[in-house]
């Protein structure tokens, strides 16, 4: 029989089960000292389809030449793209970013805006992007559904939606703001190393009394 679901305890031991794991790249970069609105909401757009060994080391190299929406402007796209070797769609994610670092050259005298709806209203910046990169550069709270958190909240049995923007509205409405960062901070790297996609470690799993173990045909 399964426990009743206590976020406050699930929450506390997956912060001490993914200890020995690499932190989500954003939070490993903040750390490393680029935690300005630019660099995170950089940092994100690289990570599009893009895993996070590749997207810390593209992200440091490209910071290596530019940091601010000025630096950026001053690279070509050509030399952009260069940059971003490694990364997926590397051509379009240049042009996002020039028109990223444009509109906060022009429109926002070199700062991005500080909220959830001047982030989205600039193009190709979702939800997903503008809430990770508040929360992490502003300490702003919002909650960033990848497929990572997305997996993890539904194979638990606490939502039951079928895509990561369901799950989004389904945690804002949910989970208290004050948790809201951690539902990134830790279920990134809780549904890369231990609650995967494929064959979840749940003979290992600190918090398998809590999960409805929704979807698991095959565990490890």
């Amino acid at each position: 029989m399964k426990l009743p679901f206590d976020l406050e305890t699930v929450l506390s031991r997956i912060e001490k089960a993914i200890a020995a794991y690499p932190k989500a790249a954003m939070f490993d970069l903040y750390e490393r000292g680029y935690t300005t609105l630019f660099e995170q909401l950089i940092s994100c757009i690289i990570s599009v389809r893009t895993l996070d060994e590749t997207n810390i080391p593209v992200s440091l190299r490209l910071f290596t030449e530019a940091r601010t929406p000025e630096a950026m402007l001053l690279l070509s796209h050509e030399k952009l793209v260069e940059l971003l070797y490694g990364c997926t769609f590397p051509g379009q994610k240049a042009d996002t970013m020039l028109g990223i670092a444009k509109a906060a050259v022009e429109k926002y005298n070199g700062q991005l805006p500080a909220n959830f709806e001047g982030l989205t209203a600039l193009k190709g910046v979702g939800p997903k992007c503008a809430n990770l990169a508040l929360g992490v550069a502003a300490k702003l709270p919002g909650i960033s559904v990848d497929i990572h958190v997305h997996r993890v909240v539904n194979r638990w049995g606490i939502a039951k939606t079928l895509q990561p923007e369901q799950t989004m509205i389904f945690l804002q409405n949910t989970i208290p703001q004050e948790k809201w960062i951690d539902i990134n901070r830790l279920l990134m790297p809780f549904g890369k190393h231990i609650c995967t996609g494929v064959s979840p470690h749940c003979t290992a799993c600190p918090v398998l009394e809590y999960c409805e173990q929704v979807g698991v045909t095959k565990h490890r």
